[in-house]
């Protein structure tokens, strides 16, 4: 290699940082009204040098709290919930953008099976519950009851009335357990959630996210305003509190998420065995097999 080490390592974070950015072309295909109105509406945009040092000042936190997590056989999940397009995805991205993928995971659950909707309300989301040295972020949860399926009349009142008699209870089963349980809502703004639909609408790398049922959400705001009052009324318990998270500057929501949620957990540093990397062994009658060019993927750029 004929690069320096500092050399190499420089283009090892400019590397880094160029995946940070391409998370971040978030309206790459609108139009430039779009941009224009929507630059006019959120004139108090975070700096966006400031925003990266902080996202990895707080990545390099979590880095941390996976290590502690994982060392001490501890058991975490973290719930987001909030309107669609209040970006709990973004903030779930960022999250693990860095972490172990085999410590740290996301369960978005699609809609319940035939089957599944004749078992006990919570069973479907017991698999994805946490072993000892993981961490589990729901993208949406048992939740649903109390908002989408609610509102869109998916379930009946009964069935609605008997999720809040339930989940404090259950939640207070899973805290017992040794899970520690943590509740985001997203909350954003009526004009902000409308602003975002009709970014979703013109920027085709984002109209997958937008389904009958999110254009639905426009017409009942305020059903589900009145189905999240609800719910914090009823699920908001001292062993596994709400909290909510100011989304309408996406950047800061994230930032503020993530600092919130290192704050509740006491993690600390872990020890780690020294690695140093093993000297290659040679073996001087060895030579590599020729492979066929086709079975090589075709140098387009």
């Amino acid at each position: 290699m004929n690069q320096e080490p500092k050399d190499w390592l420089e283009a090892e974070l400019l590397d880094t940082l160029d995946e940070d950015y391409e998370i971040e072309l978030e309206d790459a295909a609108l139009s430039e009204e779009i941009r224009r109105i929507y630059r006019d509406k959120r004139p108090d945009q975070m700096d966006r040098k400031l925003y990266f040092r902080e996202l990895l000042r707080l990545q390099t936190e979590l880095i941390k709290l996976q290590d502690w997590v994982s060392h001490n056989k501890e058991k975490v999940v973290v719930i987001f919930e909030g309107r669609d397009s209040a970006g709990k995805g973004g903030a779930i991205k960022r999250i693990t953008q860095r972490l172990n993928p085999r410590v740290v995971r996301t369960v978005a659950l699609p809609a319940p099976s035939d089957r599944e909707k004749t078992q006990w309300y919570f069973q479907r989301y017991v698999p994805h519950l946490p072993a000892g040295g993981e961490i589990v972020l729901f993208d949406r949860s048992w939740y649903n009851r109390a908002g989408v399926e609610r509102v869109m009349g998916f379930a009946t009142d009964e069935e609605v009335d008997q999720f809040f008699l339930d989940v404090p209870e259950f939640e207070r089963m899973l805290v017992r357990s040794g899970i520690r349980l943590v509740k985001y809502w997203f909350s954003i703004t009526d004009e902000e959630q409308q602003m975002r639909f009709l970014m979703r609408i013109h920027d085709p790398l984002k109209q997958w996210k937008l389904s009958p049922m999110d254009l639905q959400s426009r017409v009942r705001w305020e059903a589900y305003t009145k189905a999240k009052e609800d719910m914090l009324e009823h699920t908001n318990i001292p062993e596994a509190p709400w909290y909510i998270v100011p989304a309408n500057d996406k950047k800061r929501a994230r930032l503020n998420c993530m600092s919130h949620l290192l704050s509740l957990i006491p993690y600390a540093e872990v020890p780690h065995d020294e690695v140093t990397l093993p000297d290659r062994v040679f073996n001087p009658d060895y030579e590599r097999d020729v492979l066929s060019r086709e079975l090589y993927v075709p140098q387009v750029y």
